[in-house]
């Protein structure tokens, strides 16, 4: 792992050989369970270094809040349930610049009626910005949860320009 300056404050950044396992605030109340999670679940070993991928995603992060990026390169792995990894795989999807609903995310998924189980599987998103939950917003416009605050949601939205832009591709 290592830690990144952004200008939403200082993150964490974890990779592997295969990819970066986790990006995340350092004040996300649920970063302890998720470094947990990695260790225990999926035999992590939690230890400061560097790898092609976290010096992958310190300049791409860089580029993004500098308004020059729009879609991450960086590899990801992300151990975690079918259902989850199915909506992590959404997320993914939705353009830079443009918003998604956990209505819309579940519909895409067979599954209409999974809006809620959608949003879990949002919160446990162990990479921030990269698969990019803060475009998920309520039905309704609003910005709903996010596990990195509020304010950090609006301003990412901001610089996508994406605030109200709500994408409804079935």
């Amino acid at each position: 792992f290592t830690r990144l300056t952004t200008p939403l404050g200082p993150m964490i950044a974890m990779a592997e050989r295969r990819g970066l396992v986790l990006l995340e605030f350092l004040d996300r109340p649920a970063l302890t369970r998720e470094v947990e999670a990695l260790q225990n679940r999926h035999g992590y070993a939690v230890a400061p270094g560097h790898n092609v991928h976290l010096q992958q995603i310190d300049t791409e992060l860089a580029l993004y809040f500098a308004g020059k990026l729009t879609e991450f390169k960086v590899p990801l792995h992300l151990p975690g349930t079918e259902f989850s990894r199915q909506v992590w795989a959404e997320l993914a999807k939705i353009p830079y610049g443009q918003t998604s609903t956990y209505g819309t995310i579940a519909a895409r998924l067979g599954k209409p009626g999974a809006s809620r189980a959608v949003g879990l599987a949002n919160g446990h998103n162990r990479i921030s910005i990269v698969l990019p939950c803060h475009r998920v917003i309520g039905a309704d416009g609003s910005l709903t949860g996010y596990g990195g605050g509020q304010p950090r949601k609006a301003f990412l939205l901001r610089l996508e320009n994406a605030a109200v832009q709500v994408t409804r591709q079935l």
